[in-house]
């Protein structure tokens, strides 16, 4: 079976999911901004053609924002979220489900090799047809013999509209596709950041024909392996299939805070918070954390202010999923390191050391978090937050539902149109 790979990728994926629900966006420049609304984090085409790029601060923008009328909405990862297993769900149609790999919230690998005979160009049409349909969102489809083609292929299919959104490189002439790739930089390459871009450069080496045409072995010494692989993917040698998602090693949870905290009480409460949100990830990946660490932040960008930017961790006994367990360790460590008299601006929960809850040693006092009534209400809690969200039921302070001046600033979220019924779109008649 000769290797062949798609990649699905949706365009602009968070401007889409918010012009999908709000459609006085379409054709308006749009940009999603990061965690706290400080920096572009997502850009529609309209914005990308005014030369904004990715991570420009917003308070930056403001003279473009008043000279094109950009409109700017907040991350809201619940949302994109839903949508991309939506989507996600629905690519996962067209092959077995071992021959597809979710590679990020917007992007899907598909292994075509068991498919010989299914036709690049018109798969990739019937699978943005359906997603369109069953979606609402615009994806791209690139078809190549590697995972690095496929990516080019996509890449085209994006940024060239004579696709049509769809570019199979395995149906291209040799000839054809020689003269698409003299034309592609070699910085668009995936896996070629900005550093090796210059590397490369500075060796002559400036289009996609031209890696291609070096010798990878002369590269693997001067640049590394990865760059070897990828000149060998390119000239369509597959070095990678689908990748085993392997369980994460470490996990955080953290945010920057609306406003400047003080008190121990108000960290106490912005932690306990992000312990849950960790815990479910924990939870979810079949995990036990051996160490539980809480950092706190002060302002960088205010020299004027004392800093201090602490760290603690707290091994548990035993690794444990347990809530309650996970919470008192950052309760402990948070003690240790907290200060008064510092305006803190972000607080972060990691865990870490983490284990297969199949295989983890028990201990001889840890008989009570390990029991079948414990367990299920780690689960019922699980339950409860994969339904309604996770900040409806938490564990001390994280369970009180208060209005906390230390949330997160977002002044432009919109609704949780797929996952809370009261925020439900309204079509009147």
């Amino acid at each position: 079976m000769a290797p062949r790979f798609a990649l699905v990728d949706v365009n602009n994926f968070y401007v889409s999911c918010e012009r999908l629900y709000d459609p006085t966006l379409l054709g308006v420049p749009t940009v999603v901004l990061s965690n706290g609304d400080g920096c572009v984090v997502a850009r529609s085409a309209e914005v990308k053609a005014l030369g904004v790029r990715m991570g420009t601060p917003w308070h930056q923008m403001q003279d473009l924002v008043r000279r094109h009328g950009i409109q700017y909405r907040s991350s809201n990862y619940t949302l994109y979220g839903d949508m991309s297993r939506r989507t996600m769900n629905v690519i996962g149609q067209f092959v077995a489900r071992y021959d597809q790999e979710v590679y990020s919230i917007d992007e899907s690998f598909l292994d075509l090799r068991r498919y010989p005979h299914a036709d690049g160009a018109a798969l990739g049409s019937q699978i943005r047809q359906r997603v369109a349909q069953w979606c609402g969102l615009p994806v791209c489809v690139g078809v190549g013999a590697t995972r690095t083609l496929a990516k080019l292929a996509n890449h085209l299919a994006k940024q060239r509209p004579a696709f049509g959104g769809v570019c199979d490189l395995t149906a291209m002439a040799a000839r054809d596709f020689h003269d698409v790739a003299a034309t592609v930089a070699v910085g668009d390459v995936w896996g070629i950041g900005g550093k090796l871009s210059a590397h490369l450069q500075s060796l002559g080496i400036h289009t996609v024909v031209q890696l291609m045409g070096t010798d990878p072995k002369r590269l693997r010494e001067r640049l590394g392996v990865v760059v070897e692989r990828t000149v060998r993917e390119l000239q369509g040698i597959a070095c990678k299939g689908l990748d085993v998602v392997e369980p994460r090693q470490q996990i955080i949870a953290s945010r920057s805070f609306g406003e400047p905290v003080f008190s121990h009480e108000d960290l106490k409460a912005a932690v306990q918070t992000y312990v849950g949100r960790a815990a479910y990830k924990l939870r979810g990946q079949g995990s036990r954390a051996g160490t539980v660490k809480v950092w706190l932040e002060t302002n960088r960008f205010r020299p004027q202010d004392p800093q201090y930017h602490p760290c603690a961790g707290v091994r548990l006994p035993n690794p444990s999923d347990d809530l309650a367990e996970l919470t008192r360790a950052a309760d402990v460590a948070l003690a240790r390191i907290f200060k008064a008299g510092y305006r803190y601006t972000k607080a972060g929960v990691m865990l870490e050391d983490l284990a297969d809850q199949m295989h983890v040693q028990g201990g001889l006092f840890d008989a009570a978090a390990a029991s079948p009534r414990r367990q299920a209400l780690m689960a019922t809690l699980d339950r409860i937050h994969a339904r309604f969200g996770r900040t409806e039921v938490g564990m001390g302070h994280a369970g009180v539902k208060a209005t906390k001046g230390w949330t997160m600033r977002r002044g432009q979220l919109s609704p949780a149109y797929t996952t809370d019924w009261a925020q439900l779109l309204v079509v009147e008649a």
